[in-house]
């Protein structure tokens, strides 16, 4: 399929020159437009370095192959630029959208977030989605004027909502905090800018939900194979990845494993992000959307189509018990969890242990907002440091190998 690279902005982009403005006033850039510096903003923040020794499924030392928090974070913004432009969308709104998509998360991925939701349960829990919220807008201290990056209200509207409403207009909490309720960090925020949480988030969130579900069925394939969790030939059962092995086979006979395995990943994303500008660009076609039209409709504009969602379902229901529910993997992230909630617990008793920065009007807040500084400065941590600072204060760390 043919993809032109030469595409018009479409009725339904978002428009930098129209964007709703940061919570506080800037003098414009003479030389970037608002979502570019948004980009720039979460590049050269401190939460977004930290993602380099953060677990996405493997723990750091394990190898220096598998991805981390970062490089998945650099491949999926590489995927929404691909289809931000195939699709006449701004590529700099997907792409300061899907890098900080996961800047929230803590250290050793959903082991070390289940952790601190459990911990902190009696003071709302933990939300990766929440933190990320919190992150750029309240604990990045990088400028004198304000707290947080003051990125635009489409970035920070895209960055809550990117998997869809969260309430409905009545707002009641729907989809993945229907049970819970929304987390108060983003009702609480939602009042000073409203993020419309009812609605459909803009195309541009759409782009970076669907390259996080391309980037991470491939990479995980791939580090899959790498780690021995599966072989090749066990995921060919999969219709689409067999159906690319086949292919390829016929093409390149006798093909090394390596080269076989990074050849049906590369193919794997290319047929993804081909049938997401076709499937989106036929829905566009028909119905010939606005922006404002995309807020207020039912369901997502950018999607896979039926055959394609049937096969990352089947993608995901392979990699799920094969990887990560596998013994070695859960074996490591049960130690791991276990570092995030002794950690928790000693600072809870030990308060004098945190940093200075941390530390200061500790003893004059009440319960729940230590915890939640508790909390945030344990998310803040990166695998490894976590692992350091366990060390210092426990007689026994675990390896995690």
């Amino acid at each position: 399929m043919a993809i032109s690279t030469a595409i018009a902005r479409a009725a339904y982009a978002a428009d930098p020159a129209l964007s709703r403005g940061r919570r506080f006033s800037e003098p414009a850039s003479a030389t970037r437009n608002v979502f570019r510096r948004d980009c720039d903003r979460i590049i050269h923040s401190t939460a977004f370095r930290r993602l380099a020794y953060k677990t996405q499924v493997f723990v750091y030392h394990e190898g220096d192959h598998y991805r981390t928090r970062l490089t998945h974070t650099l491949e999926v913004a590489q995927i929404a630029r691909s289809l931000a432009r195939a699709l006449g969308c701004d590529e700099d709104l997907a792409e300061a959208l899907a890098l900080a998509h996961d800047l929230g998360h803590p250290p050793f991925g959903h082991a070390g977030e289940r952790a601190l939701d459990a911990t902190l349960a009696r003071f709302g829990g933990f939300d990766h989605n929440a933190q990320a919220l919190r992150i750029v807008t309240e604990l990045e201290r990088r400028y004198a004027a304000f707290d947080g990056l003051n990125l635009t209200w489409e970035t920070l509207e895209g960055l809550v909502k990117h998997n869809g409403p969260l309430t409905d207009r009545a707002g009641n909490a729907v989809g993945r905090y229907a049970e819970r309720g929304v987390p108060a960090p983003i009702l609480a925020y939602s009042k000073i800018q409203d993020l419309e949480l009812w609605s459909q988030p803009g195309v541009e969130a759409q782009i970076a939900a669907l390259s996080d579900d391309i980037a991470y069925d491939a990479h995980d394939i791939d580090d899959g194979l790498r780690a021995g969790l599966f072989t090749l030939d066990d995921i060919a059962a999969v219709g689409i990845v067999g159906d690319i092995i086949a292919e390829i086979d016929g093409q390149h006979p006798r093909l090394e494993p390596p080269r076989r395995g990074h050849e049906t990943v590369r193919r794997l994303i290319t047929r993804m992000i081909e049938d997401v500008i076709a499937e989106s660009g036929r829905r566009a076609a028909v119905h010939k959307p606005t922006a404002g039209e995309i807020r207020k409709a039912k369901g997502p504009l950018i999607e896979f189509s039926a055959a394609m969602k049937k096969a990352d379902a089947e993608i995901k229901g392979f990699l799920y018990p094969r990887m990560y529910r596998a013994d070695r993997v859960m074996q490591v992230m049960n130690a791991a969890e276990a570092v995030v909630r002794d950690l928790c617990g000693h600072y809870a008793a030990t308060p004098a242990d945190l940093p200075a920065e941390w530390a200061e009007g500790f003893d004059r807040a009440g319960e729940s907002t230590r915890m939640r500084r508790i909390g945030d400065y344990i998310a803040g941590m990166t695998d490894r440091y976590a692992l350091v600072e366990h060390a210092k204060y426990f007689k026994a760390t675990p390896q995690l190998t």
